[in-house]
C-alpha cells in the first residue's frame, strides 16, 4: 500500500466546479474545468463522452477520440441481460417502427399513445399486481415527475444517503421537507420518522432498491416495518433490481416478499430492460393523477413506439423469467470470486453490479484510461456519485459473457491492481 499512498500524494487539486466565484463569470467555471482537463492530468476523464462503440454486447468494438478502434471487454453496461440485441425484441422494436415511424411527435395525454404504449403500461402493471402503470420517456424525468406531483410543501420525504441523484432533484422540486438518513442505517430512519411532527402527515420514504453506485440493496422488510409504524407511503427505484434480483426477477420488493407492501414501484426501462424511459406502477387513482400532475411526463413528447414495441417482448420474457436471469447471475457470482480471490475490495453487492474500490482519483483515472486501451471497459465513480475517498471502479455483469472473457478481465484489472499497490 507504499506505492498507493505515495500516488495519492500527487498535487492535483480537485476544484468545485459548480459554484461560481467571486468576481467570476458565470460561464468561468467552465474555462476552469477545461483547463485542468486540457492540462492532461486527468486521462481518464478526458476520455469520458469521446468514446464511441457499436451495439452493446459481451465483446464491443469501440472507436477513441484519436479514430483508433479496438475491441474491449464490456463491463460498463446496465443491459445486463442483453436484452437489448435479443432477436424476439428487436423484432418487436422493427414491427413497430414499421407501422408507426420513428417518432410520436406528441405528448402521451394528446397523441403520442398507441395500442403499443397502452400494452406496454398494462404489462408493467401485470408484472407488479397494480391496478395500472404510467410509462415516462426518460428515467430520470420519472423520477422527477413523481416525487414533484405526489408531494409538496406540506409533506417531508425521508431518503437514503444513497438515492439516486434523480430522486434528490425530485425533492427539491418539490418543495417537501427533505429528511436523509445514513445509507441502509435504520436506527437512523427510525429517529427521523419518531421525530416528525403529527400535523406532517404527508410523509413518503424513498429508496434505491438496488443502489447503483455499491450494488446492495435496501433492507425493505424493515423499511415496511417501519413505514408502517409511522404511517408512510413507501417510493422504490428498482432501476438496477428489474429483471435481476427477486426469486422471478421482480426486483428487490419480491426479494424481500414486500412486493404488495409497496405503494410505488418505480423502475426504469434503460437498464435490465435494455431500452429507455421509466415507469411507476400503483393504483388507479395514483396513475390517473401523475398522468396529469407530473410535468415530465405532462410536458415531455412519447415514447418512441419502436422502443415501446421492443419493451413489450422484454416483458414478455421477464413475465416468463425466460430473460436468462439465472445466466446472469452465474458470471456475477464468477466475476465477484475471482476479484475476491486476487485481493479486490469489492464492498457488499447483491446484484450485477460490482465495485472495485480505488480510493484515490489520480490512480481511478489513469486504471481507466488504461484498462479501456487494454480491452476492458469498465465505469469511473467519483464525486458527485460517491465522496471522492470513496472512487471506485463500477463492473456491471452481462448474461452474455461467458467464463472466458470474465478471466481475460480480471487478470488485466489485477496486473493494473499490482501496478497501483491496490492488491499484492
Amino acid at each position: 500500500m507504499q506505492e498507493l499512498k505515495e500516488k495519492e500524494s500527487v498535487n492535483i487539486k480537485f476544484e468545485n466546479f459548480i459554484d461560481t466565484k467571486e468576481g467570476e463569470d458565470l460561464f468561468d467555471k467552465a474555462t476552469r474545468l477545461d483547463d485542468v482537463l486540457s492540462s492532461g492530468v486527468l486521462t481518464g476523464n478526458e476520455a469520458l463522452g469521446m468514446v464511441t462503440m457499436n451495439k452493446v454486447q459481451p465483446e464491443s468494438e469501440i472507436r477513441e477520440k484519436d479514430g483508433s478502434i479496438h475491441e474491449v471487454i464490456m463491463l460498463g453496461s446496465n443491459s445486463y441481460l442483453n436484452l437489448s440485441t435479443h432477436p424476439q425484441v428487436m423484432q418487436g422494436a422493427r414491427e413497430a417502427l414499421e407501422k408507426f415511424g420513428y417518432g410520436m411527435g406528441a405528448v402521451s395525454n394528446y397523441a403520442g399513445i398507441t395500442d403499443i404504449h397502452k400494452e406496454l403500461e398494462k404489462r408493467i402493471a401485470k408484472f407488479y399486481g397494480t391496478e395500472d402503470a404510467i410509462v415516462f420517456p426518460s428515467g430520470y424525468g420519472a423520477n422527477i415527475g413523481i416525487v414533484s406531483a405526489l408531494c409538496g410543501k406540506n409533506d417531508v420525504i425521508i431518503n437514503d444517503a444513497a438515492n439516486h441523484a434523480s430522486i434528490f432533484d425530485g425533492c427539491v422540486l418539490s418543495g417537501a421537507d427533505i429528511k436523509v438518513f445514513p445509507h441502509r442505517d435504520m436506527k437512523g430512519l427510525e429517529r427521523i420518522l419518531s421525530r416528525i411532527p403529527a400535523e406532517q402527515t404527508g410523509r413518503l420514504i424513498i429508496t434505491d432498491g438496488v443502489f447503483s453506485m455499491d450494488g446492495d440493496m435496501a433492507p425493505l422488510d424493515e423499511i415496511v416495518a417501519l413505514a408502517q409504524k409511522y404511517n408512510c407511503r413507501i417510493m422504490i427505484d428498482d432501476a438496477h433490481g428489474v429483471g435481476v434480483v427477486g426469486p422471478t426477477g421482480r426486483g428487490t420488493a419480491e426479494h424481500y416478499g414486500v412486493m404488495d407492501k409497496i405503494d410505488l414501484h418505480v423502475g426504469m426501462l434503460s437498464k435490465g430492460p435494455g431500452g429507455l424511459g421509466g415507469y411507476c406502477a400503483s393504483s388507479r387513482k395514483i396513475v390517473q393523477y401523475l398522468r396529469l400532475y407530473a410535468r415530465s411526463y405532462f410536458f415531455s413528447t412519447a415514447l418512441p413506439a419502436s422502443v415501446a414495441g421492443g419493451l413489450n417482448e422484454v416483458f414478455k420474457l421477464l413475465e416468463e423469467d425466460k430473460a436468462g436471469r439465472n445466466q446472469l447471475w452465474d458470471n456475477t457470482n464468477y466475476l465477484k470470486q475471482k476479484l475476491v480471490e486476487k485481493g479486490f475490495d469489492i464492498g457488499h453487492s447483491s446484484s450485477a453490479v460490482v465495485p472495485v474500490m480505488v480510493y484515490s482519483e489520480p490512480i481511478l483515472f489513469e486504471m481507466y484510461d488504461k484498462l479501456r486501451k487494454r480491452g476492458v471497459y469498465v465505469n469511473i465513480v467519483t464525486y458527485p456519485a460517491v465522496r471522492r475517498k470513496e472512487c471506485r471502479l463500477r463492473l456491471c455483469t452481462m448474461k452474455d459473457l461467458t467464463f472466458d472473457q470474465i478471466d481475460r478481465a480480471v487478470e488485466i484489472i489485477s496486473e493494473l491492481g499490482r501496478e497501483y499497490g491496490l492488491i499484492k
